[in-house]
């Protein structure tokens, strides 16, 4: 039996859509994704639980069809991925270099906790609740608020626990966290 590589070729490689549109296409679902995962707040970054999880899964299955359109090429998939490679180089690039605009797309960290007492505000804001900081804190070996100096919300959805000493240590311009006064 012969493998008809000919007519394999042809459905692979020749895209049904113009390259163009397949760029466009791919950074408007960039563009989406990075505003929505914005918006949807720091705390999903580091901390997914099971109902994040399926949204992820779920968006990115209903955005596949945004992406890519009738075109299930390889050189089709291939543009689309690249250009969202290329979309998050140069978005990667602009916010190393602007502070700005960092701070604009990425955010400021935020204070959670100063001195042992939650700010239920901070909390209120990021959608994480005493009970997750509860677990945080006793996966860091401590017992108590009280052990505890600041708990920081950082853009990354990272939770920083810094003992007294260590908040101490912080100069005033270290600290442009939101919440931070």
């Amino acid at each position: 039996m012969a493998f008809p590589l000919a007519s394999l070729g042809g459905s692979l490689f020749e895209l049904h859509l113009g390259i163009d549109e397949k760029i466009f296409r791919s950074l408007l679902v960039f563009v989406f994704l990075a505003i929505a995962l914005r918006l949807g707040g720091k705390r999903e970054l580091a901390q997914i639980n099971v109902l994040d999880l399926a949204v992820l899964l779920l968006a990115s299955n209903a955005l596949q069809n945004a992406l890519i359109g009738d075109d299930s090429t390889v050189t089709g998939g291939v543009i689309g991925a690249g250009t969202l490679f290329l979309a998050n180089y140069v978005f990667v690039r602009v916010t190393y270099r602007n502070a700005r605009v960092r701070r604009i797309l990425e955010g400021r960290p935020r204070v959670l906790l100063r001195n042992g007492k939650l700010d239920r505000r901070a909390m209120a804001k990021e959608a994480i609740t005493e009970e997750e900081l509860v677990d945080q804190l006793l996966d860091k070996g401590m017992s108590s608020f009280d052990e505890v100096g600041l708990i920081i919300l950082e853009t990354n959805g990272k939770l920083v626990f810094l003992t007294p000493k260590q908040a101490q240590r912080l100069r005033p311009n270290m600290l442009a966290v939101e919440g931070a006064t």
